[in-house]
């Protein structure tokens, strides 16, 4: 799509006094996600610093933001930037002084172009400024005089080229006429060249009469068509000599050559020739180049004798392609004829190309998709046709192509998906080759970074690990270290280690295991013990620091390895304080006899729990032996009558580590061929004999104080019966009224009687009577009253019961409580069992206390 406008002053005198005129041209080009837009404005020259050139925001339909956040610049190949471009008002303006004779030369239009690049996303426009031309200089001619010398028999019609003005302006502005000061003798006509320029030649129209004016001064005004008007003059001095009355004629009025860009000074151009048909020094012609401009006279030379034209300067087709040469064939008399010489320029491939980087994004992301644009380059060849057409590439080995996006614009674009892991950076060499013959090129180079992309997980050197660990350890001591990589960069190739939450035994392994997240070493929490656990398993993650973390898992075991920590265990024969155990050996054993076996148990494993048994001493060594391996205590001999009956055994139980543990047992065996035999012997263990005694001591002292209570008690509750009957006889036989009552601690159980409310007694009974216990308990209720009308009694049977049985201080309850409180004091100070019988009577009287009914019976037992 294309946009084409024209900005016009609304104010016509500025215009036509100034020229100013305002294009703009778009054009917006969608290729590869790359905007592209031209714009082409008009401005005169010598404009003010800060002037306004236009709003290229509006004009190209963009957004101020977008130039702001576009990062919008002005990118030019040329060393001077005669514009700027203010991002904030979107305008266009002046930053240098514009001179269009200094920029363009004689060249029209004049203009220069630049581009303004935008980024996120890549945005590329042309924008090509015209210089329109300002009438500031006057036409000048090169030398301030001008001299003729012309024969007064010059024929009438002769013509005598004239000087041409220059003037640097061009159009209206540039010269338009030449105007002669009125004579009688000449007039003045005018002519353009092919290229606009305008010259003159004077025409003589009277013929000349040395005697009456032998000199002759005019003056030659030319004058452009600017508006206000400038003008330059020429004083023209004619000196009238004598008859000369041929003037030399070329053979030809045009001359056409060719020379070849860079040729060396002195080649040979062409030759021009004019011939006079007067003879002696009349018919003597010399030439030369007249109306050269510029630098043209450094370039050519021509023989003023020959007429030979050939090379004295630089040739460069790139600045001019043509010259056009104007020949001079003057005698010696001074009548003279022009010509001109047409020297078209060969183009030579002297001109390699030239590369430039509009942008360029690195690093890029490895994640970036095929088709990303990485680089606009603009490439540029003076040379003309073949010799400047270019042809771009870039090593077919590397993940990027590049295609023209416009004219002399190339992009540099990925072709494959990046892996930094593989290559992380790129050398790009683009090369730029024209079509001439020799071909010349171009490199340039771009150095591109590829930036990581967290796609590659930690992994473990090896797995699953294996560590080995001795028990009883030392907290916090180094058992393994697990090591990961990751191909990333940077943060995300930083990796922590974790401990996954898992569980040993129902425990977490945080408890037993701890992990430095920085280098994954391993450490112990506790100490460890290889009797509770063997192994640990555990699951060691390794994390990266990228967004999202990428992780994997390495499962390590850790064995514990066995110390000899552990003394052997005897299980049997069982060794206690209290109690004698002997093993029998009749006198009729024989050789070999299996007496015991000693049994020990090593919890720990391997060699560390391999035992042997040996005996230590013996109260008759050449009786008894021990199997080392198995323990078993074996006669050596057959026993005889001499043979003491109480033997002493010391075994000793040890390991098979290192260092070795043992333990020691003592066997009593006892040779004998009965019990009573056995005991009469064994008579050193004087402690047990005498604890006996004394437990039976205590034993009967204690039933003697029991009786003798017992019977106390009796006599006084009979007493106390005998004396609350006799108080309720008498109050039988008197004449109250009967009234029922009940006291608060009792109630009526239909009908039957009664009943104090239930005790509650904790009785704690063991196999071991010495920790029996008992308890007595708050009863569950009181002040519960249950009336009955079917319930009969008197006052006095109600009042006796209360007296005897309701007191909490009666003496039946105290006789009943105070044998079984001393028992139970005694048998907690003495810690000792009673026989069955008292053991029995403690039950019944602690039953017998929840009824009064039974109390009796319980006192019996």
């Amino acid at each position: 799509m294309a946009f084409e406008g024209f900005y016009q002053p609304k104010c016509v005198r500025w215009r036509s006094c100034c020229g100013l005129r305002w294009q703009v041209l778009i054009f917006l080009l969608h290729l590869n996600h790359i905007v592209r837009g031209q714009i082409r404005y008009s401005i005169p020259e010598e404009m003010k610093k800060g002037s306004v050139i236009g709003n290229v925001a509006q004009d190209l339909g963009l957004d101020l933001k977008r130039l702001r956040a576009g990062r919008a610049r002005i990118v030019t190949g040329e060393s001077v930037q005669y514009t700027e471009l203010k991002t904030d008002k979107g305008i266009l303006v002046v930053s240098e002084r514009i001179d269009r004779e200094q920029l363009c030369t004689d060249v029209t239009p004049c203009s220069f172009s630049f581009e303004i690049i935008l980024e996120n996303p890549m945005e590329l426009h042309l924008v090509t400024v015209e210089i329109l031309d300002v009438n500031d200089h006057a036409p000048v001619f090169p030398n301030k005089d001008i001299h003729f010398e012309i024969s007064e028999s010059a024929t009438v019609g002769a013509r005598f080229p004239l000087e041409s003005a220059e003037d640097p302006d061009v159009g209206l502005n540039a010269l338009q006429n030449y105007i002669l000061t009125p004579n009688d003798y000449f007039i003045l006509k005018k002519h353009a060249n092919p290229d606009g320029s305008k010259y003159a030649e004077m025409f003589l129209q009277k013929s000349l009469d040395r005697e009456e004016h032998p000199r002759l001064s005019l003056k030659l005004i030319a004058v452009d068509g600017g508006n206000p008007q400038r003008s330059g003059s020429v004083n023209i001095e004619i000196t009238v000599l004598d008859v000369n009355d041929n003037a030399p004629v070329f053979n030809q009025s045009v001359y056409r050559a060719t020379v070849m860009e860079n040729a060396p000074k002195g080649t040979y151009i062409t030759t021009v020739n004019a011939s006079d048909a007067d003879g002696g020094s009349n018919g003597e012609i010399a030439y030369s180049c007249s109306k050269l401009k510029g630098t043209i006279a450094d370039i050519f030379i021509i023989n003023e004798n020959t007429g030979i034209i050939s090379v004295s300067g630089q040739i460069d087709y790139e600045k001019n392609k043509k010259y056009e040469v104007r020949v001079e064939a003057k005698d010696q008399g001074g009548l003279t004829d022009t010509s001109k010489v047409v020297i078209e320029v060969i183009d030579v491939n002297d001109n390699a190309p030239v590369i430039n980087v509009m942008s360029f994004s690195s690093p890029v992301s490895e994640d970036a998709p095929p088709g990303t644009t990485i680089a606009i380059i603009n490439v540029k060849d003076n040379d003309s046709e073949r010799n400047g057409q270019i042809t771009c590439s870039i090593d077919t080995k590397l993940p990027f192509k590049i295609k023209s996006s416009m004219a002399n614009y190339y992009n540099v674009i990925t072709d494959s998906i990046f892996d930094r892991e593989a290559v992380p950076e790129y050398n790009i060499t683009i090369t730029a080759t024209d079509s001439g013959s020799p071909p010349l090129s171009s490199a340039r180079a771009l150095h591109l970074r590829i930036s990581d992309v967290n796609d590659n997980a930690p992994l473990f050197d090896k797995g699953p690990y294996s560590a080995y660990v001795t028990e009883n350890n030392s907290p916090g001591m180094s058992i393994f270290t697990v090591s990961a990589r990751d191909s990333d960069w940077n943060q995300n190739a930083r990796i922590s280690y974790l401990l996954e939450d898992t569980q040993i035994s129902g425990t977490p392994v945080s408890t037993y295991i701890s992990i430095n997240s920085e280098t994954g070493v391993l450490h112990a929490v506790r100490s460890f013990d290889y009797e509770q656990i063997k192994q640990l398993k555990l699951v060691v993650k390794a994390q990266d620091g990228g967004s999202p973390p990428l992780s994997s898992n390495v499962t390590v075991k850790i064995m514990i390895q066995d110390q000899n920590d552990n003394a052997p265990q005897v299980l049997y024969p069982v060794q206690t304080s209290s109690s004698l155990v002997a093993e029998m050996v009749p006198r009729s054993a024989d050789l070999g006899y299996l007496v015991t076996k000693v049994v020990a148990v090593d919890v720990d494993s391997g060699q560390n729990a391999w035992l042997s048994y040996k005996l230590q001493k013996a109260t008759d060594r050449a009786l008894f032996e021990v199997g080392s391996q198995n323990g078993e205590i074996r006669t050596i001999r057959q026993v005889t009558d001499k043979d003491a009956v109480k033997q002493r055994l010391t075994v000793v139980v040890e390991d098979n580590g290192q260092p070795s543990r043992s333990a020691t047992v003592n066997v009593n065996v006892a040779v004998a061929d009965s019990f009573p035999e056995v005991l009469s012997e064994f008579t050193d263990f004087t402690h047990d004999k005498e604890y006996n005694d004394n437990l039976t001591f205590y034993l009967v002292l204690a039933l003697a104080v029991v009786s003798f209570l017992f019977i106390t008690c009796l006599v006084v509750i009979i007493s106390v019966k005998i004396y609350r009957w006799r108080q309720s006889r008498i109050l039988y036989h008197s004449n109250l009224p009967v009234i029922p009552y009940y006291p608060p601690r009792y109630a009526d159980t239909l009908g039957t009687g009664t009943l104090q409310h239930v005790y509650n007694y904790e009785v704690c009974r063991t196999t071991d009577s010495r920790k029996s216990d008992c308890q007595f308990a708050r009863p569950c209720s009181q002040n519960v009253l249950i009336m009955d009308p079917r319930s009969t009694g008197t006052m006095q049977r109600m009042q006796s019961e209360k007296n005897i049985l309701d007191e909490p201080d009666s003496p039946i309850e105290v006789c009943y409580l105070f044998p079984f409180v001393s028992i139970y004091i005694f048998k907690c100070m003495f810690r000792v069992d009673f026989l069955p019988t008292v053991r029995e009577a403690h039950l019944s009287i602690v039953i017998a206390l929840s009824a009064p009914q039974s109390r009796t019976a319980a006192l019996c037992k």
